[in-house]
């Protein structure tokens, strides 16, 4: 019987480039930036990775459809590199990739690594006005803020909330990222924003304004992976293991049956519930010390509150405005900015939330420092709240 993976992987080192509009650097760049910091971290040599997953959304233009530009990048002569693709759970798929071949026993150590450059395709996150491209044929809500902005419809409707207090509170969910940001040097946006700007910002797609939306970056991030006992052996002393990773797929019945009425995200509950049972979870509002979750747009973070299991159904509206997820709350959520300060570059987010978590349970984190964090908890979204795919990993330092 199938028992998990908690404390059968420990993460050697990570790695993560500077995210932004990255005209000064090419996906090889970008990747080698992120790779360079993680076998730094690790103190390993390049020889000794057995195998590799390479995590791409859509770059087509710089990177392809094949893992061969990070087996070139990286110099990974000879091993099996295979690439990766699953909506925004890009990144904490090639992590899911490398942990499993580890846990397995098929290879000692392992390496994930998410990259994405979007500014050089030209995306912006809004499908274009004519017809016949990608987007206007994938998207079926027409675009990503009109089919988030549904959650807020939904929710509202479910629970009476007052348009004046959503919008509150998903403002609140905007200023403090940006708040926590300031203290991120590898961010997109480390600048404050004032909740009067939030407030009254132009509207995108109602209730979200421009700062309730994530914006477009390049960026890459990097995991090498073995064992607790091979870890150890190489000389770490506080080694981070994952406790949980899982990943929960969409078969469409949301749109094609009546039982969802549009308030939360279904697959998210699905993998939530996975994880904390592989982790040994039961209470995670006092046992996760911190959250990097997929804030795409503020009313996505502030439902996955309640789809995490962190607020009561209907009460996340309230625990924001009260601060619960601030930095100084009961359970921190982006703590280094999340989407909101360093973009989505889609192949790389996932990895760049375990990197946070990474860092702030190695005491790594500089002036975002939290005081003595024991476990965090990542959190993807792929696709639309309707029809897509979550992805969960927990981290925690071994005992």
């Amino acid at each position: 019987m199938a028992t998990g993976i908690k404390d059968k992987v420990a993460i050697l080192g990570m790695g993560c480039s500077k995210f932004g509009e990255r005209w000064d650097a090419g996906s090889p760049d970008l990747m080698r930036e992120a790779f360079d910091e993680a076998m730094a971290d690790a103190g390993i040599e390049r020889s000794q990775i057995e195998a590799a997953w390479f995590g791409c959304y859509g770059d087509a233009i710089n990177v392809g459809n094949s893992s061969i530009p990070a087996a070139t990048a990286l110099r990974l002569d000879g091993i099996p590199v295979s690439r990766m693709e699953n909506m925004c759970a890009t990144g904490t798929e090639a992590l899911r990739g490398a942990t499993y071949a580890v846990a397995s026993g098929a290879v000692d150590i392992a390496l994930a690594i998410g990259s994405e450059k979007l500014k050089d395709t030209g995306y912006g996150g809004l499908p274009p006005a004519f017809k016949g491209t990608f987007n206007d044929l994938w998207m079926p809500m027409g675009s990503a803020p009109a089919g988030f902005a549904q959650l807020a419809s939904g929710y509202r409707a479910r629970y009476g909330t007052s348009k004046e207090d959503m919008k509150r509170a998903i403002s609140h969910v905007s200023w403090k990222s940006h708040q926590n940001g300031v203290h991120s040097p590898k961010a997109h946006f480390q600048k404050a924003v004032s909740m009067e700007t939030i407030m009254n910002a132009p509207m995108i797609s109602d209730p979200l304004g421009l700062f309730d939306c994530s914006g477009v970056s390049d960026g890459s991030a990097c995991a090498i992976v073995t064992t607790p006992e091979i870890a150890r052996a190489l000389g770490k002393r506080d080694v981070v293991t994952i406790k949980a990773l899982q990943l929960s797929t969409s078969s469409g019945r949301e749109t094609q049956m009546n039982q969802w009425d549009g308030s939360y995200v279904p697959n998210t509950r699905t993998a939530a519930a996975r994880a904390y049972r592989e982790a040994g979870i039961d209470d995670p509002r006092t046992q996760l010390s911190l959250t990097e979750v997929h804030d795409c747009f503020s009313i996505t973070e502030l439902v996955t509150m309640e789809d995490l299991g962190l607020s009561d159904d209907g009460r996340a509206v309230f625990d924001v405005l009260d601060g619960k997820y601030d930095r100084d709350g009961a359970v921190p959520c982006q703590i280094d900015g999340g989407l909101k300060c360093f973009g989505h570059p889609i192949g790389a987010s996932g990895l760049r939330m375990a990197y946070e978590v990474y860092s702030q349970l190695l005491g790594r984190a500089g002036a975002r420092q939290l005081a003595d964090p024991s476990m965090g908890l990542t959190h993807n979204l792929g696709g639309v709240p309707y029809q897509g795919v979550a992805a969960i990993s927990i981290l925690g330092l071994m005992n």
